[in-house]
């Protein structure tokens, strides 16, 4: 299974996305190939090396449509890289390459004329007639359609309109059209079957926009990300942009670390800002997953006990259980000034950490829950019965890509025989091993 893996640890924005992929080895020429489509000229788009925090990477530039205006006016021409990223006071400023997001409704005072900006802001409708323009197959059409509406739907509701009033501004921007039409090509193209993302480092601090004073993220990006893992990160700037937000949680299929894979290729997507201690840069990593596997991110909660009823432990287990928990076991260790103890270790999915956090809270004398994302591979099972000179017993049976790996006799069905006949337990396993391998 091809993989994609985004690393989001300086978070991501459109043209990070890519830039890295870029990186990573898909041609430019083809991404201006399907940009071309748009009516646009080849050299609206180029790539730049660069360095962030001594990494090189791949600068994903854009001539925006202010620059053109100015160029038409005979003032120099600006690459997006170079206008944007700029710091907006001591406490915040924009970390990549994007313009503050605003919505105008329809005869808002404040909208811009459209010949002055060269629609610098367009309605879903005008976005949608350039995505058909494009050279994306039907399937990336329709898949960039829905990345706008939903990007619309964002700003509506933050912003208490309709869908059909709300006009994007900079978003709806020939730059972040090119972004997201652009990623879309990019990802088609690459083919893969999987991609999984970190949890993004959303930044920190404000920022200004037509609207006045905004935390970061803004709200529309925060209304992107939700369900997403996010954290605010040392920067005070604005890390994650709309468009890396509405392109990360509309194509990861899950968040964790790194899934298991053969690595095929890397690359890196510089934003425009150079932070002197973290890499400003989003990482991809592509490889090959075994596609018979089962991929599976879990939540793994620990906490450490020495002052506890032991009688309580078993009370825990039984409602960690009942609440979700996937596994829950206790390992005998030795603590601080030589006492023993016992560590708690509950795996979950990652959806039950705070319930599961609340009952170890409630239900033990811990202080403290420590918790960490892990992957894990499944084996695909299933239970079948087989019957035996003693009776019906349920096997459950573990499959690797279509092969059996792994025979186990269900424990209660045996014992229970073992019992009614008055025969050792192990007798009735062999007999149900044996009964399943010879059908």
């Amino acid at each position: 299974m091809k993989t994609l893996y985004l690393d989001c640890f300086s978070g991501a924005s459109g043209d990070m996305l890519l830039g890295a992929l870029i990186d990573a080895g898909l041609p430019l020429d083809e991404v201006r190939r399907a940009l071309g489509s748009l009516a646009l000229s080849p050299e609206i788009v180029w790539t730049e090396r660069v360095a962030r925090a001594g990494v090189t990477a791949t600068k994903f530039c854009v001539r925006g449509e202010d620059a053109q205006v100015h160029a038409a006016a005979g003032a120099p021409s600006h690459a997006r890289s170079h206008s944007r990223g700029h710091e907006h006071s001591h406490e915040h400023s924009h970390a990549h390459d994007h313009a503050d997001h605003h919505v105008h409704q329809h005869g808002d005072a404040h909208q811009h004329d459209r010949d002055q900006v060269v629609h610098s802001h367009r309605t879903l409708a005008e976005i949608a007639a350039l995505i058909d323009r494009s050279a994306l197959s039907r399937a990336g059409k329709d898949r960039a359609r829905q990345l706008f509406v939903r990007l619309g739907e964002a700003e509506a509701a933050i912003h208490g309109t309709s869908l059909d009033r709300v006009h994007l501004h900079e978003v709806g921007a020939l730059d972040s059209i090119i972004d997201i039409v652009g990623s879309v090509f990019a990802l088609e193209q690459l083919q893969v079957e999987r991609i999984v993302s970190s949890p993004l480092n959303v930044g920190s601090g404000s920022i200004r926009s037509a609207h006045g004073l905004y935390p970061v993220p803004a709200p529309a990006t925060l209304r992107l990300l939700t369900g997403a893992p996010v954290y605010s990160g040392p920067q005070p700037a604005e890390m994650v942009t709309p468009t890396g937000a509405l392109l990360v949680t509309s194509y990861a299929q899950a968040y964790g670390p790194v899934p298991a894979m053969r690595v095929s290729a890397i690359g890196y997507g510089a934003g425009t800002r150079d932070f002197h201690d973290t890499p400003n840069v989003l990482r991809v990593i592509i490889g090959e997953s075994d596609a018979a596997a089962a991929h599976q991110t879990v939540v793994v909660l620990e906490a450490e006990i020495d002052d506890m009823n032991p009688q309580i432990f078993g009370v825990l287990m039984d409602r960690l259980l009942g609440q979700g928990a996937l596994d829950v076991f206790y390992t005998a260790i030795q603590m601080k000034k030589g006492r023993p103890g016992t560590l708690v270790t509950v795996i979950a999915p990652p959806e039950k950490r705070a319930l599961l956090t609340g009952t170890i809270f409630r239900e033990t004398t811990t202080i403290g829950v420590r918790y960490r994302d892990m992957s894990r591979e499944c084996l695909d099972r299933e239970v079948v019965t087989v019957e035996t000179a003693v009776g019906p017993v349920r096997v459950k049976v573990a499959r690797r890509g279509g092969e059996i790996v792994n025979v186990s006799p269900e424990f209660e069905d045996c014992l229970r025989l073992a019992n009614e006949l008055g025969r050792p337990v192990k007798e009735i396993q062999a007999l149900a091993s044996t009964a399943y391998l010879s059908r």
